[in-house]
């Protein structure tokens, strides 16, 4: 089985992410390359590890999770569909079936809710994509064309983000930082709803509660 490392040194999954942050940069979306790539792989094994699952699985959230968002310059609509069937056409014969089928679950899994959870690598890869919203992933420069689009306004307005794995209280708490000068924190919500939503789902899956902390205040 390859690893994370020598997934990250392959010509075509770095291209294939090269793309998608041109083609969503034009688009107008926040940050989609290499950087959310790489902290949602890092998250996802730092979530999997505290959770208790094996090295093995471990290692693949985390290439899941690289991998992600690779076939957005494809279809953003179909992004997770394509991503899965782009990382069989890659690696169909560096993975069992096994470990390969469950790489291509948590991908296609991750954007869409229509699915059941049936292993816990598609729900540690929520969780971890899911709750990437920080100032950074901003990419324009001017401050009235980030006023003017939420999404960048929420990512711009929140200053730190964390996600803290509790196990012995079974708790996965998002915590988050947000100027509440620049948007109002009911902003949050309108974007992100549907995804704290999904959060707590792949939370409950893993045999966890999902909490939300914003600027010191629990909301769950």
């Amino acid at each position: 089985m390859l690893t994370l490392n020598e997934i990250k040194k392959n010509s075509q999954i770095l291209e294939f992410i090269k793309q998608t942050e041109k083609s969503l940069k034009a688009s107008g979306y926040t940050e989609h390359g290499l950087n959310h790539s790489t902290l949602v792989a890092k998250r996802a094994k730092e979530i999997a590890q505290k959770i208790g699952l094996s090295e093995k699985e471990q290692e693949l959230s985390a290439i899941a999770g690289f991998c992600h968002d690779m076939a957005s310059f494809v279809s953003r609509s179909y992004h997770h569909y394509f991503g899965a069937l782009l990382f069989h056409q890659v690696f169909q014969n560096d993975f069992s079936p096994s470990k390969i089928s469950k790489i291509m679950r948590a991908i296609s899994m991750h954007d869409r809710d229509e699915m059941e959870f049936s292993n816990p690598i598609s729900a540690v890869l929520i969780l971890a994509d899911k709750s990437d919203v920080r100032r950074s992933r901003v990419l324009v420069k001017k401050m009235d064309k980030i006023k003017a689009d939420i999404h960048d306004r929420v990512n711009f307005a929140t200053t730190m983000s964390k996600l803290l794995v509790d196990k012995k209280k079974k708790r996965i708490t998002l915590m988050l930082k947000i100027d509440s000068n620049f948007v109002p924190v009911i902003e949050y919500f309108e974007i992100f709803t549907q995804r704290m939503v999904y959060c707590r789902e792949a939370a409950k899956y893993l045999g966890y509660q999902f909490g939300l902390v914003i600027n010191n205040f629990k909301l769950l």
